[in-house]
């Protein structure tokens, strides 16, 4: 394998098993690799400051780099984000089987200092079943976002280039305060309407729930 001579910064999830064999995967181009993981609160690395080189990829990265950053790398600061371009922000999963969406999947895009605005490399998507919950549609969006690394970082490592797509974004961005709206249950609700957002956020510790005369009840789907 013929190895490249870009100065790369990967950027990670700490303790992740997809992250590790995307860094693993990279290791296999380059001698000059720089390397960060962390997890929801790790403080951003003050070494980064001061960095500049080729190419930064962001893969299931905590933090939100600053422009700074992105503006150090000569050819592309480059994200993969765990859902389609049709469900930019947080909580993507979530909405997705709120909205029983047919189809999800995986983007990569260049960064931008606005989250996912930049330019579109590559999606990759397949369908969502009925007897998907929050953990199936996770494990399938981290194995075809990890093909899609793959597929996309051996054509840039190999050739020295990004090519785009036409693939735009969704104008719609969710946020943390619409998901954790979401986890709401209300007495008023329609039996249908509870049991799809059981289905959208019951996911290990995170659970929906009702508040009744005080007290939080919470709710468990049998899948989660």
């Amino acid at each position: 394998m013929e190895r490249t001579e870009l100065k790369i910064l990967f950027l990670g999830k700490a303790n992740d098993t997809w992250t590790s064999k995307a860094s693993k995967f990279i290791k296999q181009y380059t001698n000059d690799l720089e390397e960060y993981y962390g997890e929801w609160g790790t403080p951003y690395p003050e070494s980064l400051k001061n960095w500049s080189g080729d190419l930064v990829i962001s893969y299931l990265s905590r933090w939100i780099l600053p422009e700074s950053l992105l503006k150090s790398a000569k050819l592309a600061a480059i994200n993969f984000h765990p859902a389609p371009p049709e469900y930019p922000g947080i909580g993507c999963c979530n909405f997705a089987l709120y909205n029983n969406a047919a189809v999800y999947g995986a983007t990569c895009h260049l960064m931008e200092a606005e989250v996912d605005t930049g330019a579109i490399i590559r999606v990759k998507r397949f369908p969502i079943l009925e007897c998907d919950n929050v953990s199936t549609l996770l494990t399938k969006t981290y194995d075809i976002q990890l093909s899609l690394f793959y597929e996309v970082m051996g054509e840039v490592l190999t050739n020295n280039s990004i090519s785009l797509t036409d693939e735009k974004w969704s104008e719609k961005k969710y946020t943390r305060a619409e998901l954790n709206a979401l986890s709401e249950i209300k007495c008023n609700m329609s039996p249908n309407e509870v049991r799809k957002r059981i289905r959208a956020t019951s996911f290990k510790n995170f659970q929906p729930s009702i508040e009744v005369g005080g007290y939080k009840f919470y709710f468990r789907s049998e899948q989660s």
